[in-house]
């Protein structure tokens, strides 16, 4: 056992300091749908593919959007009920300002079910196909509800899975014919399970399998659409960190970092990302060592409150 785990630390460090050869220029003139860009991770890989020279389509939820600011010709607007033409939200700015030749957004409520086939063809109609999508959205419990209830669980399946392959169903012919890749922002929950997260885990858990099958389908058909799973950590965003005060000692993973990692990871077509890497040993320990990662789970914690949410 111990000379399997020292192979297996070697060859994490290996796979991790390895040069990916990844190619910025690959991304110049991409064309990209990116879902979630309003905040954290979803708002630094905006500005990492505006950096870079790609197209985009950026949507989020209507009331995110909202809150950032708008502004009208010379004046400000809360609502955009105003004469004239409504600015685009902050994001979108900052995107042009920062080398995107295209910018586009469109406002989006992934708990609708006719949302996910909107947003695609606004996409498609805009830039006249997809290289890229990236799913990045999440959604919590919804307000007025208990984490555990079916209310709140049918909530974050349609939210946190099931918009997920709308999305990819209606984009993927577009993909094919790009020969494009899918990549798919997710979370820890959705390898090693935990307590007081179980609606959201095993939406989590959903996209796992239904990516990891949707890649063997794609492999046997000769379709080169590439799909890279990102397993990242806590979301650096107002709303995810909120959502877990008190209940989890975990720091938010950095979001210009962790973008990046996700970027990277899709262009040079990776099956899997991992940022912080560590939770890649976590995963490859998850049946080794069932009792360590148990251990593991309860140090970063706070039972008590998690307990009572």
């Amino acid at each position: 056992m111990k000379v399997l785990l020292l192979t297996g630390l070697g060859a994490l460090f290996f796979a991790y300091y390895w040069d990916d050869n990844f190619d910025p220029a690959s991304l110049q003139g991409a064309r990209v749908l990116l879902t979630g860009a309003n905040a954290g991770v979803g708002e630094e890989l905006a500005y990492h593919y505006a950096r870079l020279g790609s197209h985009l389509v950026l949507t989020a939820h209507t009331e995110a959007l909202l809150q950032k600011q708008v502004r009208w010709r010379g004046k400000r607007c809360c609502r955009g009920e105003a004469h004239g033409q409504l600015w685009p939200p902050q994001v979108v700015g900052n995107c042009r300002k920062l080398g995107a030749p295209k910018v586009f957004y469109i406002a989006a409520d992934m708990a609708s079910p006719e949302a996910p086939e909107s947003v695609v063809q606004f996409a498609l109609d805009k830039l006249g196909g997809l290289d890229y999508l990236v799913l990045n959205h999440i959604g919590g419990a919804p307000a007025g509800t208990r984490a555990r209830s079916p209310q709140a669980t049918r909530w974050l399946m349609q939210v946190n899975f099931v918009s997920y392959v709308q999305l990819t169903s209606r984009a993927l012919p577009s993909l094919t014919d790009s020969k494009g890749s899918l990549v798919v922002v997710s979370s820890l929950l959705g390898r090693v399970p935990t307590s007081f997260s179980t609606p959201y885990s095993a939406a989590k858990f959903a996209l796992d399998g239904f990516f990891g099958s949707l890649r063997r389908e794609l492999d046997v058909q000769d379709v080169n659409v590439a799909i890279t799973m990102c397993v990242l950590g806590l979301r650096d965003r107002a709303s995810a960190a909120e959502a877990v005060r008190g209940v989890t000692r975990v720091k938010a993973a950095p979001g210009p970092k962790a973008a990046l990692a996700v970027i990277r990871g899709g262009a040079t077509r990776a099956a899997g990302v991992f940022y912080p890497w560590r939770f890649r040993l976590l995963c490859l320990l998850r049946r080794w060592l069932p009792r360590p990662r148990a251990w593991f789970i309860r140090q970063e914690l706070n039972v008590t409150a998690a307990a009572a949410a």
